[in-house]
């Protein structure tokens, strides 16, 4: 029970209003001895002992109390600084045995609850880092009128508007309005996306710096990325399977052309990437995708070929390049940046080939984001943002193997 806020459980038409001194069990460790209240549910039972558990910890109370296993209890007992003795019943709110299958089950048994507590860590390390660093934390709408024409992302329908893919165009309009540092925890749904990897519903950290490239979105990456490391699990490094992705040195930077030329023995990847999509796609999945997995740190794969950078501005010094970059760390990709398009002629020319493409390839239209591309027309500043998948990157500092592990209701239980 939280402290912090009045609870009440409602049996029939009684009422009964717990104090908000009520600890949890989970509370007790911190606690100094001495007569405390605690609630929780009863996990277990024997004439002289209960355990009493919230979904992060347990607690003895020794001693004779009337309960049954699952019943929810309010007991004031002597706290020792190891277990509750001498308790007396303040309530007891009966309830049956938690099922295997059940909330309480999953949260406690399975350590669901300890993982959202390393999820709450880990989203307050994002906040603080960019508070550090002056950014201003948004909300934008996620139900909008057109949700952005990515080749690679559906959306999903809500009515006659859409689910956001990404708050991307939104914040980049209040870039254009003058706020020039921001940041977001968005959830975006995307259709069809499930997978070890992939929840049609997930939480995205998106931010952009005004007057800034890709450059500097990577610092901000990389301290991101540790400060999320070291908040989950108090180390500098991600976890893949049985590897360790270790963080406290500079991450790898390489180029799409080097790997291109490195691994596929491409010499000529903007070529490629214009004249034959699929063979840039099959090359990039089976020969530079692997060969990054097997980095020891996590690496910055930048300047994409510009067929494959719809919403990145080119590279000064070849144009055939964008001033795109993903983050790959042991093989899997937690984040996707730009240095940002702001040419509002071009950024239009790019959308109408984006769905020209889709319609080619016999995959939903959606329509132009003409407020977006109204707002490039009164002047966004030259700036660079980046999308990272929160779910992937809390899922690696944990060290588990699927993303649905660390959120609290995954699509298969929603």
């Amino acid at each position: 029970m939280d402290g912090r806020a009045d609870r009440r459980f409602r049996r029939g038409s009684v009422a009964r209003r717990v104090s908000p001194a009520v600890l949890a069990p989970s509370d007790l460790g911190e606690q100094r001895p001495g007569r405390v209240r605690v609630g929780g549910r009863v996990l277990f039972r024997t004439d002289t002992r209960v355990e009493l558990a919230d979904a992060f910890a347990t607690a003895s109370v020794h001693g004779r109390l009337a309960v049954t296993v699952g019943d929810l209890i309010v007991v004031s007992a002597r706290w020792t600084g190891r277990q509750l003795e001498t308790p007396r019943l303040v309530s007891r709110f009966p309830a049956p045995e938690p099922r295997g299958d059940g909330e309480f089950a999953r949260l406690s048994f399975a350590g669901i609850g300890n993982t959202l507590r390393a999820r709450a860590r880990a989203t307050t390390a994002i906040r603080e880092y960019f508070a550090s660093e002056r950014f201003l934390e948004v909300e934008t709408p996620i139900c909008v009128r057109a949700p952005g024409v990515d080749q690679h992302v559906d959306a999903v329908r809500a009515g006659r508007r859409f689910l956001i893919t990404s708050p991307e165009l939104e914040m980049k309009r209040l870039l254009v309005g003058g706020i020039p540092r921001q940041f977001q925890l968005a959830r975006v749904l995307r259709r069809d996306e499930q997978g070890p990897l992939h929840e049609p519903e997930f939480t995205l950290l998106e931010w952009y710096r005004a007057f800034s490239g890709q450059e500097a979105i990577q610092r901000d990456t990389e301290a991101v990325v540790r400060a999320v490391a070291r908040a989950v699990s108090g180390k500098l490094e991600l976890r893949v399977g049985d590897r360790r992705i270790a963080l406290a040195g500079p991450f790898e930077r390489v180029s799409v052309a080097e790997a291109f030329r490195r691994h596929a023995q491409v010499r000529d990847v903007a070529d490629l990437a214009a004249s034959d999509e699929a063979r840039y796609f099959e090359l990039l999945v089976s020969r530079v995708e692997p060969a990054l997995a097997r980095l020891d740190r996590p690496v910055f794969l930048h300047d994409y070929p510009l067929t494959q950078a719809a919403l990145a501005r080119p590279c000064p010094d070849d144009p055939r390049f964008a001033e795109r970059f993903e983050l790959y760390a042991g093989g899997i990709e937690l984040a996707n940046g730009y240095g940002e398009l702001t040419d509002p002629v071009e950024q239009r020319r790019r959308f109408v080939a984006e769905r020209r493409r889709r319609q080619a390839e016999k995959r939903p239209v959606y329509p132009l984001n003409e407020r977006f591309l109204a707002a490039l027309v009164e002047g966004m500043p030259p700036s660079g943002g980046n999308a990272l998948g929160v779910d992937r990157l809390i899922a690696l500092a944990l060290g588990a193997p699927d993303i649905r592990a660390v959120i609290a209701f995954p699509s298969d239980r929603a």
